[in-house]
C-alpha cells in the first residue's frame, strides 16, 4: 500500500503543474479574436448595445438624438475619472478621495471667479488644488506605505470639509465678467444641427465633456499599450515585491496613478462648473462609487494588474444607460443602486471566468472538500 500512496501523492502535483502549464501556453497562444472574446469589456459593450436596442423598440425616445446626447453628456464626466481610477486599481490600490475633490476644486475656482479674475487664472487653481491633493494622496501611499483606502478616505473628508469651509456653505454662482467664457467651455456641442450647424436631425450634439473623454481615452489607451510605463504599472499590480526586485520605480509610478487619478477629476469637475454655472461644495458626492463601479464593469481588477482605457468607458456608459432606462421604464429611481449593485456581482463574475481563476476551478476546489 506504501508505494501507491506515494504514487497518489506525486501524482496530484504533476497533474497540476500540467494543468498550470496548459493554461499558460492556452493564454501565450490566443489570436486577437480569442482575446477579443475573453475581454470582459467587450461583453459589457455587447450588453450595452443590447439594452439600448431593447429600450428604443420599447421606448422609442430612447433613442432620440437628444437622449443621446444627453446620456453621453452625463456619463462623461465619470468616464473621465474613471480613467484615472483604472491606472490607481491597476496598482493594486483605490481612490475614495475625487468625489470630495470634485467639489474642493469647483469651490476654488469659483472663488476666484467671483473675484474677478480671468477665467484661465481660475481654471488653473482649481487644477493646481486638485493635483495638490493628489500629490499628498501619492506621496503618503507610495512613500510613507499607507494603505490607500485609508489615506485616500482621510482626503476625502479634508477635501469636503475645505470645500464648506471656503464657501461659507453656500454656492457660488457670480462669478464676474468671464462667466459666459467658463459657462461657453462647459455648456459647448459639436456638431451642432441645423440652423446653426450642419449635422443632420438623427446626429446626437455631443458636449465638450464627451469630446474631452474620448480625447482622454485615446491617450490613455495609448500610453497603456504602447509605453514601458504602462508596463511597469501593470508589473506593480501584478506583483509589487517582483517589479522591486526587476528594477521597478514602484514608489514613483504608484504616485504617479494617484496624481492622475486627481487631474481627471479635477477636469471633470472645472467642466462641469462650466455646465452648471455655479460651484456646489457639494459637487461629486457619491461619485467615487459610480466611478468604481463603472471600472470594475469595465473589467478593471479590484486586486490589481488588469485594466484598460475602453473599460472604463464602457462601465461608466452602461451605467448610465441603466439609469436612463430606469426612469424612461417608470422604475423607481430608489431602485437603482440595487441594479447598480447586481451588475457589478455579475461583472466580479465574468472577470473570474475570462480571468485566471474560473467559476469551473472554484467549484472543484470546493466540492472534494465538501465530498471528504
Amino acid at each position: 500500500m506504501q508505494p501507491d500512496l506515494a504514487t497518489s501523492v506525486v501524482s496530484e502535483p504533476t497533474v497540476a503543474s500540467h494543468a498550470a502549464l496548459e493554461e499558460v501556453v492556452d493564454v501565450r497562444e490566443q489570436t486577437p479574436l480569442q482575446k477579443l472574446f475573453r475581454a470582459q469589456s467587450f461583453w459589457v459593450a455587447v450588453a450595452l448595445v443590447v439594452l439600448m436596442l431593447v429600450m428604443t423598440a420599447l421606448e422609442p425616445t430612447f433613442g432620440s438624438a437628444e437622449n443621446l446626447g444627453n446620456i453621453s453628456r452625463n456619463f462623461a464626466p465619470f468616464g473621465i475619472m474613471a480613467l484615472g481610477m483604472t491606472m490607481v486599481l491597476i496598482t493594486g490600490g483605490i481612490d475614495l478621495s475625487i468625489g470630495s475633490l470634485m467639489g474642493l476644486v469647483a469651490i476654488i475656482a469659483g472663488l476666484f471667479l467671483t473675484w474677478h479674475h480671468a477665467w484661465y487664472v481660475a481654471l488653473s487653481m482649481g487644477m493646481l488644488t486638485g493635483l495638490a491633493c493628489g500629490v499628498v494622496n501619492g506621496f503618503l501611499v507610495a512613500y510613507l506605505r499607507m494603505p490607500s483606502f485609508v489615506a485616500t478616505l482621510g482626503m476625502m473628508s479634508i477635501a469636503r470639509s475645505l470645500a464648506i469651509v471656503f464657501s461659507g456653505n453656500q454656492m457660488l454662482y457670480q462669478f464676474g465678467p468671464d462667466a459666459p467664457i467658463v459657462k461657453a467651455i462647459g455648456q459647448a456641442k459639436w456638431p451642432l444641427r441645423a440652423p446653426g450647424g450642419w449635422a443632420p436631425s438623427w446626429m446626437p450634439e455631443f458636449s465638450s465633456h464627451f469630446w474631452t473623454l474620448i480625447v482622454l481615452t485615446l491617450i490613455v489607451g495609448w500610453v497603456f499599450n504602447f509605453t514601458a510605463w504602462a508596463r511597469h504599472l501593470f508589473a506593480i499590480g501584478g506583483n509589487e515585491d517582483a517589479a522591486r526586485l526587476t528594477g521597478v520605480p514602484v514608489d514613483k509610478i504608484k504616485f504617479q496613478a494617484y496624481v492622475f487619478s486627481a487631474f481627471t477629476a479635477s477636469v471633470a469637475a472645472l467642466l462641469l462648473l462650466g455646465y452648471n454655472g455655479s460651484a456646489l461644495n457639494a459637487l461629486g458626492t457619491g461619485y467615487e462609487l459610480r466611478v468604481i463601479a463603472a471600472t470594475v464593469i469595465g473589467g478593471a481588477s479590484l486586486m490589481g494588474g488588469y485594466g484598460t482605457a475602453i473599460g472604463a468607458v464602457v462601465g461608466s456608459a452602461f451605467l448610465e444607460v441603466i439609469r436612463n432606462a430606469l426612469l424612461m421604464a417608470g422604475i423607481d429611481s430608489n431602485w437603482q443602486g440595487a441594479f447598480v449593485g447586481v451588475f457589478i456581482i455579475l461583472a466580479v463574475l465574468l472577470g473570474m471566468q475570462t480571468s485566471g481563476t474560473s467559476l469551473r476551478a472554484l467549484m472543484q476546489h470546493w466540492l472534494p472538500a465538501r465530498n471528504r
